[in-house]
């Protein structure tokens, strides 16, 4: 495990998890989102953000947590060693969009660019939910199953899969 995709439906808990996992493994984390967007929640030029993603598949070892862009998600899938696809069911990632809008008021949600808009970026959440649970969900789904034969895959399907996941990587740490 030296370099890790994490990916799925947005307000799945993908960074919650990720940092989750750089703190008990020592591997570096960036955040798909802060190379995107600047502060504020405008989107860097493509380029800049192709250049820097280009640059990061480069590392000896990443945790990278996110979509990015269509293009940039199937090369990153293809470099890792190592996919956690966050796929819990499209109900959940509504609630947990709606929890991370709600506690946004009091804390900034993690991995958003410093004074993000909230309300914008939560209705963006929920078209994105619907969007990515049609379009890219039955091509995760496919992707992962083909992976198995030649990547490490963990392929998380509720908060017991979450807490599975993380023992696995205890014991596996420990060994």
């Amino acid at each position: 495990m030296k370099k890790v995709a994490v990916f799925g439906n947005a307000g799945g808990g993908k960074s919650t998890l990720s940092k989750r996992l750089a703190k008990m493994t020592g591997l570096p984390m960036v955040a798909l989102d802060l190379l995107k967007y600047k502060p504020g929640g405008g989107e860097v030029p493509y380029e800049d953000y192709k250049a820097a993603h280009d640059q990061l598949l480069q590392q000896d070892q990443w945790i990278i947590d996110g979509y990015g862009s269509l293009d940039t998600v199937w090369e990153r899938l293809e470099v890792a060693d190592t996919l956690i696809y966050v796929d819990m069911p499209v109900l959940r990632h509504y609630w947990w969009v709606t929890k991370r809008f709600l506690k946004g008021f009091v804390v900034p949600p993690a991995n958003w660019p410093e004074n993000s808009p909230l309300l914008k970026g939560t209705l963006n959440s929920y078209y994105t939910v619907w969007l990515c649970h049609k379009k890219l969900t039955p091509k995760y789904r496919e992707y992962v199953h083909k992976a198995k034969e030649r990547k490490q895959v963990y392929y998380l399907q509720s908060p017991k899969d979450v807490k599975e996941f993380y023992r696995a990587v205890e014991l596996e740490l420990t060994k």
